[in-house]
């Protein structure tokens, strides 16, 4: 065996290319985390990489919420559940992936505390970066500042010996051809109208 990962009284075994795996777990909490971790490890070289975000499936577009624990992620996507209908595809944790044509959300196993983890898929409109406000207001993220408010939310395979250099290419791919915007917020409906008549106002005027 080549790598060693431990995880508190838990550890992971793999061979040199990560075919072979073996789990010694204390705990299916930690277990639950090395998989993770092993999943990651092939899903970042197939253009796959995660996000700390909520990911909702609306009219067949996708929004992702992205921001620290207790921002506020879930609940702005069960108030776009609840005014929109929009489906909540996973409350926590989001792989995005690369294709020719477009960025994929992915639901997953994995979704911290929340009760969302549904296995689908959604192209993906935009990345909304979560802010705590006593009022609701939106603006564009450009250049350096959407680099790094987006960036720290993605988890980066620190075992892999190129695996941040994979990780740090398909985020540029998808800022390069994705909006993104800071939410300030309550949560409440207007942040809901809010969201919705900036991010879906341009295909509301091709219809």
């Amino acid at each position: 065996m080549k790598h060693l990962i431990l995880y508190n009284q838990s550890y992971l075994l793999a061979d040199k290319d990560w075919k072979q795996i073996t789990i010694y777990k204390k705990s299916e909490e930690e277990a639950k985390i090395l998989l993770l971790q092993a999943f990651y490890t092939h899903a970042v070289q197939r253009h796959i990489i995660q996000l700390h975000s909520s990911l909702i499936d609306f009219q067949g577009k996708g929004i992702l919420f992205l921001g620290p624990s207790g921002i506020g992620k879930t609940t702005q996507a069960e108030l776009w559940s609840k005014y929109r209908g929009a489906k909540i595809i996973n409350g926590d944790i989001v792989f995005v992936q690369e294709k020719e044509t477009e960025f994929l959300g992915w639901g997953s196993p994995w979704h911290g505390s929340s009760p969302y983890c549904e296995n689908a898929n959604v192209p993906v409109k935009a990345l909304i970066v979560l802010k705590q406000a006593k009022g609701n207001s939106i603006r564009k993220l450009e250049g350096f500042e959407k680099v790094k408010e987006v960036s720290g939310n993605v988890f980066y395979p620190q075992w892999l010996e190129n695996g941040i250099e994979l990780c740090l290419k398909t985020l540029d791919h998808l800022l390069s051809g994705t909006d993104v915007y800071e939410l300030s917020c309550l949560p409440d409906e207007d942040a809901v109208n809010l969201l919705e008549q900036v991010v879906f106002c341009n295909d509301a005027k091709k219809d």
